[in-house]
């Protein structure tokens, strides 16, 4: 497995694993204006053959220039490809990238609350805390946890222990 930095030409595979993967799913616009405004956060995992497997999507929150924090818009892992660390290495990298290029101070993402594999990979794996519920956040009306996660540099040195 290969995990890089997305390219533009990836983010229609992108699309298409977040197709097979997630109930929610967006333009490629969107897909689009991440690559285009953050090119730096976003990764890929790949196959042997070079094929996409899964992606983390993220951005930089641009409200809050007195405290940086960074998004995780999306992440996804093909069913074949899960259960190998690909999601943790995907998070890991665009963390990483958050604090290097733009000295984030945290991660938020969102998570409905009925996906309890996404609540184990983020509470038990990857350290983030649920900080609120948002009623009906998801579109079909579903409520998600707002989660955190610091990211001074010892967490992630620490993050990039646990990988190795």
């Amino acid at each position: 497995m290969n995990i890089r930095c997305a390219r533009p030409e990836d983010l229609m595979n992108m699309q298409h694993c977040n197709l097979l993967c997630l109930p929610e799913n967006y333009q490629m616009k969107y897909y689009f204006y991440h690559g285009l405004s953050w090119p730096q956060l976003s990764y890929v995992a790949e196959d042997e053959k070079g094929q996409i497997v899964g992606y983390v999507l993220a951005k930089m929150e641009e409200e809050c220039a007195d405290n940086p924090h960074g998004h995780i818009t999306s992440l996804a892992v093909k069913r074949s490809h899960r259960r190998l660390g690909l999601a943790q290495k995907l998070m890991d990298q665009a963390a990483n990238a958050m604090v290097e290029c733009f000295q984030a101070k945290y991660v938020s993402l969102h998570v409905r609350k009925s996906n309890r594999a996404a609540l184990n990979l983020y509470t038990n794996t990857l350290k983030f805390t649920i900080s609120e519920i948002e009623p009906k956040y998801y579109a079909d009306g579903e409520d998600a946890y707002a989660m955190k996660r610091d990211l001074t540099p010892q967490d992630l040195a620490n993050a990039s222990r646990a990988v190795d």
